[in-house]
């Protein structure tokens, strides 16, 4: 794989970032100033490993399109893929595996954005000496991505590393004692 390939394809489960902080952090739906600064992430993964980003946002459309929000991503640099299927299909990850499978067979880094561990498989087969990172929440990262650190898999924080929000998230976390700083608990 060459190491100049050129661009890094960012892939957001947005469902899935929703839900974890909606339903895991903030115990109820986020308000349109507590989600995340998309436009942050493309950002990040431009001067993290230097090169140009292709943003894809998944999305499910189930016969309804958000255009607001469509506009707004379409706006700040990414590709929105709405997506439908029948009733219980998982439309988003269904998507999300079929590219990365897809990556497989393109030269380019990847940045998945994503907590869930449905796509553990297809990530592990991308580790061939391309870099690939999983961004998302620390605390709430599937285990099996934990396993392929020692393969080359690289972890963001949405919050700490991306500094996607505009405000601090009441999250538990462990933290280092050299960032540890006690004005921000009194």
């Amino acid at each position: 794989m060459d190491d100049a390939a050129g661009t890094t394809y960012v892939l957001v489960d947005g469902e899935n970032i929703d839900a974890t902080l909606g339903g895991s952090i903030l115990g109820r739906r986020p308000r349109p100033e507590e989600r995340p600064r998309w436009e942050r992430l493309l950002q990040f993964a431009a001067e993290r490993w230097d090169q140009p980003t292709t943003g894809l946002f998944f999305l499910a459309a189930n016969n309804e399109l958000p255009m607001a929000f469509v506009q707004a991503l379409l706006a700040i640099g990414y590709r929105p893929i709405p997506l439908s299927g029948a009733p219980g299909e998982k439309v988003v990850d269904i998507a999300i595996q079929r590219t990365l499978a897809e990556l497989r067979s393109r030269k380019g880094d990847v940045l998945l954005v994503s907590n869930d561990g449905d796509f553990v498989e297809q990530v592990e087969d991308l580790l061939d000496g391309r870099r690939v990172g999983v961004v998302g929440f620390a605390e709430f990262r599937n285990q099996g991505f934990l396993e392929l650190a020692g393969q080359g898999l690289e972890f963001f924080d949405l919050e700490y590393d991306v500094r996607s929000f505009n405000e601090r998230l009441p999250r538990v976390r462990i933290i280092p004692i050299d960032e540890f700083d006690p004005a921000q608990f009194l």
